[in-house]
Formats: C-alpha cells, sequence, structure tokens
C-alpha cells in the first residue's frame, strides 16, 4: 500500500508538472516576442516578469525529476546543470555537479531530493557539491552558518517515518523511501560548517 501510495504520489508531481510547463513557456515565448517588437516595453515590471517566469520554469524542471516518476531512461550532464544552475543562479547556494557521464533518472530524483534535504541546513547560503564513483553518491553543503534540525535529518535513516511534517520538508520523508525501494539507505552527517548526505 505505501509502495502503491508513493507510485501514485509520482504520477501526480509529474503531471502537475507536465502541465504547468507549457504555459509557463508560452509566457516566456510571449517576453521575447515583446522584446523584439518596435518599441518594447522596459522597465522592473517587465524584468520581475521576466525572472519570475524562469524562476518557475527553473522550479518546475527540477520537481518534475525531484518528485516525478522515475523511468528508466538517462538523464544527461548538460540536462542537469543546465537546471540546476538556471534554479540556483539568483541564490545564495552555490550547487556544483562534478559527475560527467549520463546518469540512470532515479539517481538523480535521489540527488535533487538530497538538495533539498541540505537547502534546509543551509538556509544563509553556502556551497554545496555533489559527487558520485562507482553508483555511490555523496552531497556535502559547507556553510559558515548552518541550522540542522536532529529530530528532521534523524527521518532520513527511517523507511517509513511516522510523522507529520511541513509541506516544505517532505522530502524528508520521500527521500528515505524511494532510496529503499532502489536497495539504498541514506546516511548523514553534520558538524558545525559542513552536512553530507550519502547513499
Amino acid at each position: 500500500m505505501v509502495q502503491d501510495n508513493i507510485n501514485l504520489a509520482t504520477l501526480i508531481g509529474s503531471r502537475i508538472c507536465h502541465d504547468l510547463i507549457s504555459p509557463i513557456g508560452a509566457i516566456n515565448n510571449g517576453l521575447e516576442l515583446l522584446s523584439m517588437a518596435d518599441n518594447p516595453p522596459a522597465g522592473p515590471e517587465m524584468e520581475l516578469i521576466g525572472t519570475s517566469v524562469d524562476n518557475a520554469s527553473a522550479r518546475i524542471r527540477f520537481f518534475r525529476i525531484g518528485f516525478g516518476a522515475a523511468g528508466h531512461q538517462m538523464v544527461g550532464r548538460a540536462e542537469i546543470t543546465s537546471i540546476l544552475r538556471d534554479l540556483y543562479q539568483e541564490s545564495r547556494l552555490t550547487l556544483e555537479w562534478l559527475p560527467e557521464e549520463p546518469q540512470p533518472r532515479a539517481a538523480v530524483r535521489l540527488v535533487f531530493l538530497a538538495i533539498l534535504c541540505l537547502e534546509t541546513a543551509m538556509p544563509y547560503g553556502g556551497r554545496a557539491e555533489v559527487s558520485e564513483a562507482e553508483g555511490k553518491w555523496m552531497l556535502k553543503g559547507t556553510a559558515d552558518k548552518l541550522n540542522v534540525d536532529p529530530a528532521l535529518w534523524a527521518l532520513l535513516a527511517e523507511q517509513s517515518p511516522d510523522t507529520s511534517l511541513q509541506p516544505s520538508h517532505v522530502q524528508f520523508a520521500l527521500l528515505p523511501k524511494i532510496a529503499g525501494d532502489d536497495g539504498r539507505r541514506i546516511r548523514s552527517s553534520s558538524n558545525g560548517t559542513s552536512v553530507t548526505i550519502q547513499f
């Protein structure tokens, strides 16, 4: 039953992202057409609309992989780094993707969920690095100031966490469950200036 619920949730995530990406893309195309007009509109309003559309598009692309159905296809480095660049270019968090080769979508989904976990510990910004060796993944975030909630991070060790979560923390329940279904176990650690997730 739990597995069925997870599969249904990922299908819902995929459907929502799929249906939203087209109208957001249309808005972006409209902005481009306006910019090519003889007297293109300008000003902070247009800049705000453009920035907001870019951010929404980046988030949907990220969520489509992180919360959507995984499938069996591979995801190329160019696509992954494009999503991460667009999502974090205006953020205080700098994220570096080290793997050079295409990766299974299922693994990228786990990494994207883990990135969301790292974000919660780094509300003031910092630097995060994603690396992979022989199918083993490690994400390490470093910052001058971390905010690690021990109770929240303890959920990563449980594959069936029995707790109520805020919507912004759903990744802490979803990551260990999906990882467990893939035969992986989540390990995490932190100190005063760094936090690490491995699987």
